[in-house]
C-alpha cells in the first residue's frame, strides 16, 4: 500500500479522492464517477482507478456523498438506555436482523438514562443523515425532533412513549404483567406482597407499579405504601429496599426489571427468611438457579423486529397515523413464585 504523508498532527492521513485521482492519472470527477458507479468511464479508466483505490486504502464517505446526492445514506440510528443490559443488547440485535433485510446498517449509542444525552445523540444521529431513528426515551421532551420528522425522518419509540410529540410506539404490556405476578403470588396464598422497581419517573417503572397496584385490588389486598420502593437499582440500595421489605414481614417480592431482579438475588442468597418472588424481565439462568426464578416474560426479539419493521414502512411510504402497538407478556411459573408462606 502507497504510504500518505502525515498529517499536521502526526498521525496518520486517511487517503482522500484527490490523491487517488493522482496515483491514477485521472480528475477527481472521473474517480467521482467510478465510486458512484456513474456511466462514462472507459473500462481501462474504471481498472486504474479502483487499483489506485485498493492501493491507497481509500474509503469514500459515503454520508456526505449521500447528502449531495439527496439518496439514502444506508443507515439508521438506534439509541438505547445502555447496550450493556442484555436487555437492550437483545432489542439491538433484533434491529439488526430487521435492518440487514433492507440492506441498512445500525448505528447505536447509550443515553445512559440521560435525558440531556439522549437528545445529544438522536441529534447526532440526524446529523449524519441516518434514514430513520429509534429512539428509547431517557427524557419526556422531544420536540426538538420536529425539525427532523417534517423534513421526513421517520422516528419510532421503542419500550417507552415519547412525552410530547404523537409518532409510533411500541410497548410491553407493562400494567397487566405485574397484575399477572400480584394474582399468582396471591392465589398461592401471599397477602403482604412487596415491590421493587426503579425510579418512578421512567415510564416502564410507573406503569408496572400501576399494575401491581391494580393487581393488588383486584385479589383483595389491601395496598400497602410501606411494602413498596421505587429507584433502587443498584446492588446496594436494592439490597437495603429488599431488607427493609422483610422486615415490614414480606412473604412475597416482585421485582421490576431484570438488573433489580439480578441484584435481590444477591442481597437474598443465604437467607433462611427467602420470600417467593416473581421478576419482571427474563435473563439468562433464570431457569438454571436454585430455585429457578419465575419471571413475567415478553420476548425482546419482537419487541425490536416490531419497532424496526415499523420504521422500515414509513421509509417505504407508509404515511398512516402514527401507531402505538402493545406488546403482549406472560408469567413464567418456575418455583421461585410458588413458595407458599
Amino acid at each position: 500500500m502507497t504510504t500518505l504523508s502525515p498529517s499536521s498532527s502526526g498521525k496518520p492521513r486517511r487517503a482522500t479522492m484527490s490523491d487517488v485521482a493522482r496515483l491514477a492519472g485521472v480528475s477527481i470527477k472521473t474517480v467521482s464517477r467510478v465510486v458512484n458507479d456513474e456511466p462514462a468511464v472507459s473500462g481501462e479508466t474504471a481498472g486504474r482507478v479502483r487499483a489506485a483505490i485498493d492501493q491507497l486504502g481509500f474509503r469514500p464517505n459515503v454520508g456526505a456523498s449521500h447528502l449531495r446526492r439527496g439518496t439514502t445514506t444506508g443507515t439508521i440510528g438506534l439509541v438505547l438506555e445502555d447496550v450493556a443490559n442484555p436487555f437492550y443488547s437483545g432489542l439491538t440485535r433484533a434491529v439488526e436482523e430487521v435492518a440487514g433485510t433492507f440492506g441498512r446498517r445500525v448505528l447505536t449509542s447509550s443515553s445512559d438514562e440521560d435525558a440531556a444525552r439522549e437528545r445529544e445523540m438522536a441529534l447526532e444521529f440526524c446529523a449524519r443523515r441516518v434514514d430513520g431513528l429509534i429512539i428509547v426515551p431517557a427524557g419526556t421532551e422531544h420536540g426538538y425532533l420536529m425539525p427532523e420528522i417534517r423534513s421526513g425522518t421517520p422516528v419510532v419509540f421503542v419500550d417507552r412513549p415519547p412525552g410530547d410529540v404523537v409518532v409510533d410506539t411500541v410497548l410491553v404490556d407493562n400494567l397487566g404483567g405485574t397484575k399477572a405476578a400480584v394474582t399468582h403470588l396471591a392465589a398461592h396464598g401471599h397477602r403482604r406482597i412487596g415491590f421493587v422497581g426503579d425510579a418512578p419517573d421512567i415510564f416502564t417503572a410507573a406503569e408496572r407499579l400501576r399494575g401491581y397496584r391494580e393487581g393488588c385490588v383486584e385479589a383483595g389486598l389491601t395496598y400497602d405504601e410501606r411494602l413498596v420502593k421505587m429507584g433502587p437499582h443498584d446492588a446496594p440500595s436494592v439490597g437495603d429496599a429488599v431488607s427493609r421489605l422483610l422486615s415490614e414481614q414480606a412473604t412475597a417480592l416482585i421485582t421490576g426489571n431484570n438488573r433489580i431482579t439480578v441484584h435481590a438475588l444477591r442481597a437474598l442468597a443465604g437467607r433462611a427468611d427467602r420470600p417467593a418472588l416473581v421478576g419482571f424481565d427474563d435473563f439468562e439462568l433464570a431457569d438454571l438457579l436454585v430455585p429457578p426464578v419465575s419471571v413475567v416474560s415478553h420476548e425482546t426479539t419482537a419487541l425490536g423486529q416490531a419497532a424496526a419493521k415499523l420504521l422500515f414502512a414509513r421509509m417505504h411510504g407508509d404515511d398512516g397515523p402514527p401507531r402505538r402497538i402493545v406488546l403482549p407478556v406472560r408469567l413464567v411459573p418456575r418455583g421461585s413464585g410458588e413458595v407458599t408462606p
